[in-house]
């Protein structure tokens, strides 16, 4: 009974790739929504995937990139009113 993956099987990957496309999404909706959970998620999905060694590395980097700039705006709106409310 063999409860290791063979040597030439390269597990993983796949979940990284996944990890880059979702701090990309996450990144992206981040700017226009709830930036404060999805900007940091994004970052820290990024940074797994490209730690692991995911074959989308612009896209995890893009995803961290785009994190940062959900922590951005959302500390632009928070000097703007001195709240975290989007409303008036």
């Amino acid at each position: 009974m063999q409860l290791t993956a063979p040597a030439n099987r390269r597990t993983g990957f796949r979940d990284t790739d996944g990890m880059a496309v979702a701090s990309f999404v996450l990144g992206l909706l981040g700017l226009l929504v709830l930036n404060v959970v999805l900007g940091p998620l994004a970052i820290v999905l990024a940074g797994a995937a490209l730690w692991r060694g995911t074959t989308r590395r612009g896209r995890a980097l893009l995803g961290l990139g785009l994190g940062v700039a959900d922590l951005l705006v959302l500390m632009a709106f928070v000097q703007a009113d001195q709240t975290f409310s989007w409303s008036r």
